[in-house]
């Protein structure tokens, strides 16, 4: 179990810990505003799937939410997360897809309707991480407290548990063995 913990936090700093903070640190919370919604003419292939033998290709049109924050002038683009980045960095939305591209259409014109008219000129919080990625902002991190938090507690908590086992396997042998000293005195 030592070994195991010892293990487990190295793997998980490695693999969740160090990308977390390497984010963190370049970045930050502000307050957006909408600048502009609009859907760019792009059309973008998505795969769906109905199924264990059925997938296919659909396309859905490109949202872009393009927003001000507080901590600088220059319009950015809004994500999702950092997940929605990565698989479409052109665009603020990517629909659940569906096979057919008109639901598509209408998944991102539903959304577009959101962010103009019951979002508007409301400020809203959103993440930013101006090393990496300057020109984008985020609407949730992907890496929050709660990854921090378990990256450093079940490691912590299995390596305890393993020290606890062998400081308790100590002390049953000492007792053992003095309770073998006081049987040998008494015969």
């Amino acid at each position: 179990l030592i070994a195991a913990g010892l293990l487990s936090l190295l793997g998980l700093g490695c693999c969740w810990l160090r990308p977390a903070l390497q984010e963190r640190s370049g970045g930050g919370s502000a307050n957006c505003t909408v600048l502009a919604v609009r859907q760019l003419g792009e059309r973008f292939a998505c795969t769906f799937s109905c199924g264990a033998a059925c997938r296919g290709t659909a396309r859905y049109p490109c949202l872009q939410v393009l927003v001000r924050t507080s901590r600088s002038s220059a319009p950015a683009l809004l994500h999702e997360d950092e997940r929605q980045l990565r698989t479409n960095p052109k665009c603020s939305y990517i629909p659940p897809c569906a096979r057919d591209d008109q639901e598509n259409s209408e998944n991102v014109t539903c959304k577009q309707k959101y962010w103009k008219e019951k979002v508007g000129s409301q400020p809203f919080t959103c993440y930013f991480n101006q090393h990496l990625r300057p020109d984008d902002v985020m609407l949730k991190r992907t890496h929050d407290e709660t990854v921090l938090l378990h990256c450093f507690l079940w490691p912590l908590v299995t390596f305890l548990v393993g020290v606890l086992i062998v400081v308790l396997t100590i002390c049953a042998k000492s007792l053992a063995v003095r309770a073998e000293a006081i049987k040998k005195k008494k015969h």
